[in-house]
């Protein structure tokens, strides 16, 4: 069973191509035009277990929001791709990431009904940039952006942290690892995990 992903999208603000496969081995090769945030997307390729290319490029000379966001959108479209009709998958993953003082939860329900509910990041880092141009903020974006796509349910609660940095990479991860567990193909599932027969 091959589970791979491709999807390219344009628009006046961005120009988005993202391929994936979701039984790879975490190759990834990354270029938004946004250092941190190519550092966020290797990351969610290496601990998630998915070989992972995306190009991205977009208006950053206005800010990284458009880029940033669009490229979440792709993403999630391609996963959603990848995944087909859902059948043998384990549906639900979850994972918890601690990265120095940082702990960070994220749960996931492949349901096909986005919902997004992101919880704990320290509000007294909502003005910052991390690496000169990735807003602090736009993590919540990148996520409602993936589970709205990807259509799953996402959970991803910080329980503490101090380093802005840290709270985001361990974020990244989590969803990562609970991504790769809910996908994962399940052995003593013959078809749809779903009592309805369809997710």
């Amino acid at each position: 069973m091959t589970r791979v992903g491709k999807v390219e999208r344009t628009t006046k603000e961005s120009s988005i191509s993202v391929q994936l496969d979701l039984d790879g081995t975490g190759e990834v090769e990354i270029s938004t035009g946004v250092p941190f945030y190519d550092h966020m997307l290797t990351a969610f390729g290496a601990h998630g277990s998915l070989d992972l290319k995306v190009d991205a490029s977009g208006d950053t000379h206005i800010d990284a929001h458009h880029t940033v966001e669009d490229t979440a959108i792709v993403l999630g479209q391609a996963i959603r791709q990848a995944l087909g009709d859902k059948a043998g998958i384990r549906r639900f993953g979850d994972a918890w990431i601690p990265m120095d003082e940082t702990l960070a939860h994220a749960a996931i329900d492949v349901s096909g009904r986005p919902f997004c509910v992101h919880l704990g990041e320290p509000e007294q880092f909502n003005a910052f940039t991390i690496g000169g141009n990735y807003p602090f903020v736009l993590t919540r974006h990148v996520f409602d952006s993936l589970s709205f796509h990807t259509q799953i349910a996402l959970h991803v609660r910080v329980l503490h942290g101090r380093d802005p940095h840290h709270i985001a990479e361990a974020q990244y991860k989590a969803v990562a690892r609970a991504l790769r567990a809910a996908t994962e193909p399940d052995p003593r599932a013959g078809g749809i995990p779903s009592t309805k027969g369809v997710l």
